[in-house]
């Protein structure tokens, strides 16, 4: 409790002393209150590689481009874009009217106009050796050097690819790809993570490492929504309780405005299985679910010069096939998600995803009689002579791979769970030590071909996430076709085809399409749901 009260009144003086200086008042002013379960890792857009540095990161910083609720790319820093015909280079025209937030690192303590020489030098970060960025994936494939990224002039900033991605301009809505500015980067080095400037609707005000964070409003931001200039909030405090139950509870008490996710441990408490809010807090706060890019799904390695797939049953296709029709995916999200999730009976590539139609992609339902028609057709009838293979899960999961071996018992495939650090299963699935595994998929950008990806020959382990050994020659060619094609229908097209090899060959089992869960007071309004799972707060309103 004395914690607490010591964060509330670290929190208020803090806010009296930014009144002081003419940046806010403690009277009327509107703070939105979250918890985060975990510390923020960075503020350093480089580093935005979790959900919680995403979130806080997204406040503070903008890039050349964003996504809207629906996940198409619109502009931000940069208005408008050409790309030429090749599809090699793209050409940006600034905005004139950005600023980096106050500092004293620049002139006066006011931040200073955003050029094009500051998206140069945030981008060769992201592969400069020295940043070591997590980001470096972003383009470390995709430009030759430090010289494919040119200021033209101080608006007009150039990328040159060394080979087309159709999906590139997605690809720069990550966080990654913020704008920062290089003398206050270079003059705080690597403690930049803690002392953050950039361009977006709040500001950084002060972080104690698990306890707080507070972001205070960017007066001079340039976003407006009609003639109201963003954001309409004064102020983001942030709480780091680890222990859900009790974070849940502050929500409850109405001292934290926005919750996020179901743990199971009170999933029942709020959740009816069908998937609505219990009657004992119906009316008292908003519970919205939306589409999350997340696939999950079991795993099941298929590369037959492996040893661990040599002699297992699981190399046979009818195997891998009555394995997925075996499963039966909405009891599961209904007993165990109760409904927060829609089952996987497309492809990988989930629901909520830019040209996402189950109609053009064939998965696996439930067909119990099916399953076990294929398992004879293999040489197994009801599992005889079928010897016992092992599920690899992380103990997060345990649930769901238990009802997954109890479906394929009733099968007849005798299943054995192997419970595993999550770190370790992470390991083990990067070198291929691993012949079938419970895994997720989280889009990092909002197109097809980043699931694809996964099943492509040139990204095998251990220098990519080919975790099944899938390798197919002609999916390899069309994945590679995908990227001359510019027109996102006729891209579409090249995915459903690619998506349903994947699904015919089973090497995957896709459980369930992933949802968001997000609480609100009833007193908030304006937080868009959007199924990248993006925290964007410029918008919120707290009456």
């Amino acid at each position: 409790m004395r914690r607490i009260i010591n964060q509330i009144f670290c929190f208020f003086c803090l806010l009296l002393i930014a009144a002081c200086k003419g940046e806010t008042e403690t009277d009327g002013k509107k703070v939105f209150n979250i918890n985060l379960d975990q510390n923020v890792t960075s503020l350093d857009p480089a580093f935005a590689r979790n959900q919680n540095a995403i979130w806080m990161i997204n406040q503070i910083f903008n890039g050349l481009v964003q996504v809207d609720t629906a996940l198409n790319t619109i502009p931000c820093i940069a208005k408008t874009w050409q790309m030429s015909g090749d599809g090699l280079t793209y050409t940006f025209n600034l905005r004139d009217d950005v600023y980096f937030q106050d500092d004293p690192l620049f002139k006066d303590g006011k931040g200073r106009k955003v050029v094009a020489e500051d998206f140069a030098y945030s981008f060769y970060r992201l592969i400069d050796p020295k940043v070591a960025s997590s980001g470096g994936w972003i383009f470390s494939d995709k430009i030759k050097d430090a010289n494919s990224f040119k200021a033209l002039n101080d608006s007009t900033f150039q990328i040159t690819l060394l080979k087309p991605f159709p999906a590139f301009m997605e690809l720069l809505t990550a966080q990654y790809c913020s704008v920062v500015p290089k003398e206050v980067v270079e003059h705080y080095g690597k403690d930049f993570r803690n002392h953050p400037v950039g361009t977006g609707p709040f500001k950084f005000k002060y972080l104690k490492e698990d306890e707080i964070l507070v972001l205070l409003k960017n007066e001079n931001y340039w976003e407006k929504d009609g003639e109201t200039r963003l954001p309409y909030l004064d102020a983001v405090k942030v709480t780091f309780i680890s222990d859900k139950q009790s974070a849940f509870m502050n929500f409850i008490k109405k001292d934290l405005d926005f919750f996020n996710s179901v743990d199971g441990s009170y999933r029942d408490d709020i959740m009816t299985k069908s998937g609505k809010m219990t009657s004992k807090y119906r009316g008292k706060f908003q519970l919205i679910k939306g589409p999350y890019l997340c696939t999950e799904y079991v795993g099941i390695l298929v590369d037959t010069t492996n040893a661990l797939v040599k002699n297992s049953p699981l190399r046979f296709k009818k195997v891998r096939q009555a394995i997925n029709y075996a499963i039966d995916k909405p009891k599961l999200i209904k007993y165990l998600r109760n409904s927060v999730g829609t089952p996987a009976t497309a492809g990988f590539i989930p629901r909520g995803m830019p040209g996402f139609d189950s109609t053009r992609v064939k998965g696996y339902d439930y067909q119990p009689a099916l399953a076990a028609k294929l398992l004879a057709e293999a040489g197994y009838p009801n599992g005889k002579g079928m010897p016992e293979v092992m599920l690899s899960t992380s103990t997060t999961y345990k649930d769901l791979i238990e009802f997954i071996q109890a479906e394929l018992n009733t099968l007849g495939i005798k299943v054995k769970v192997d419970v595993t650090p999550n770190a370790s299963l992470r390991d083990l699935m990067a070198k291929n030590e691993v012949n079938f595994f419970r895994g997720s998929w989280i889009a990092d950008y909002p197109d097809g071909e980043n699931f694809l990806s996964v099943f492509y020959a040139k990204n095998k382990v251990p220098f990519g996430p080919n975790y099944t050994g899938y390798f197919n020659k002609e999916f390899d060619k069309l994945f590679e076709q995908s990227y001359f094609e510019n027109d996102a229908k006729k891209r579409y097209e090249l995915y459903y085809k690619m998506d349903n090899m994947v699904m015919e060959h089973a090497s995957i089992v896709p459980i369930l399409y992933d949802q968001s869960v997000t609480m609100l007071q009833n007193n908030i309004s304006g937080y868009p749901i959007n199924a990248l799972s993006l925290m964007i707060l410029k918008r919120v309103k707290k009456k």
